[in-house]
């Protein structure tokens, strides 16, 4: 919206408001914005929700040490998304319809875990949606987000089914409608990879932060005919502007991580976890980057396939791998303190963003 008053109605007043047409300062700016935003915006809801009696409670298999984490605030995406709404309206240009797509997926994955929210607090006991009805819905956003951005890249590309593999050469395979499947795995896995990953407190946001990072500076290049042609990248008209909406949404995450850092003062909820992962894999579908995500978001990867081993080998074995899956809680039972589970998965999730970037070169 700032982008049409100051650039386009009102450079001809004030000509240093030709900054407005650069993406990095929109970019700049949004991350700001966001972050006052979700500071103001923690500080008014934080207590709103505890009177509203919209707190978590122990869930009975979590470790016993979060037994004292009952009556903590939950719902605290509505702090991030809050944020980062009202910040990417600020600064994004209206005319990526690929922007829209973000934003429209984003917001239908919100409503999805604020609904399971509101039922686990209105029943109790993690009584929330279904795990069949939440997949169900999940599923049913990834396909309607997959076709629209298959459908706006195969104008904008002419090749809306290709797969880019890094590290490759040549690697580039048109899949057809077949790169649907594909998608629609991406987006809705990643969902809940970032889900299962919401167990600790600030644990979801740290790998987030990072994946965004990594997530950035690719949809800056690809966004931009020069640098992709000279990376090797898939160029995507509009991916420019996904880069104001990735840095709009580590603004609201740094200042949501401002009251969820050890010990919370209030946690994000599947309100916050689901629309996160699936925002990640929304993006990660739109500028053509699926392996990179895998790379960047590997603690997600981990945190998911240690609950598929756990369950696998319990099923067919009876034995349980690890002493409790998600694996954060097993290195907790092993008597690692919560904060510093934390940080070392901190410390990875950085490790595997700064790999991922080594696929801006190796193609």
């Amino acid at each position: 919206m700032l982008y049409y008053i100051f650039y386009q109605k009102l450079i001809g007043l004030f000509s240093p408001f030709n900054v407005f047409h650069y993406i990095t300062f929109r970019m700049i700016m949004a991350s700001l914005t966001s972050l006052g935003l979700s500071l103001w915006l923690g500080r008014i809801l934080i207590p709103k929700l505890k009177s509203m009696q919209f707190e978590d409670s122990f869930k009975g298999y979590e470790p016993q040490t979060h037994k004292q984490k009952s009556g903590t605030p939950t719902v605290g995406g509505l702090i991030i998304w809050g944020g980062f709404f009202a910040s990417a309206l600020m600064w994004i240009r209206f005319d990526s319809p690929l922007v829209w797509v973000v934003l429209l997926g984003s917001f239908l994955f919100m409503l999805i875990g604020f609904l399971d929210d509101l039922l686990k607090i209105k029943r109790g006991k993690n009584n929330g949606l279904k795990a069949r009805t939440k997949f169900f819905l999940q599923t049913v956003v990834g396909v309607v987000v997959s076709l629209l951005i298959f459908r706006i890249e195969n104008i904008l590309t002419g090749c809306a089914g290709c797969l880019y593999l890094p590290f490759i050469k040549q690697g580039v395979f048109d899949l057809g409608y077949f790169y649907l499947i594909i998608a629609v795995f991406v987006i809705v896995g990643s969902s809940n990879a970032v889900n299962l990953t919401d167990g600790l407190d600030g644990l979801a946001t740290g790998p987030s932060l990072t994946t965004i990072f990594s997530l950035t500076v690719f949809a800056y290049a690809t966004g931009n005919a020069i640098f992709s042609r000279y990376l090797h990248l898939p160029y995507v008209v509009g991916a420019g502007e996904i880069s104001v909406l990735l840095a709009a949404l580590s603004g609201s995450l740094l200042g949501f991580l401002w009251y969820n850092c050890y010990p919370a003062e209030v946690f994000m909820g599947d309100t916050g976890s689901l629309a996160l992962g699936g925002f990640l894999g929304i993006v990660a579908v739109a500028i053509k980057e699926e392996v990179v995500l895998a790379i960047a978001g590997g603690i997600f990867v981990l945190e998911t396939v240690s609950v598929i081993i756990q369950v696998a080998s319990y099923k067919t074995t009876g034995e349980r791998i690890f002493r409790m899956a998600p694996i954060h809680h097993h290195f907790e039972l092993k008597g690692w303190p919560e904060s510093k589970v934390i940080v070392r998965f901190w410390i990875i999730s950085l490790v595997l963003a700064l790999l991922s970037l080594t696929a801006l070169k190796l193609r």
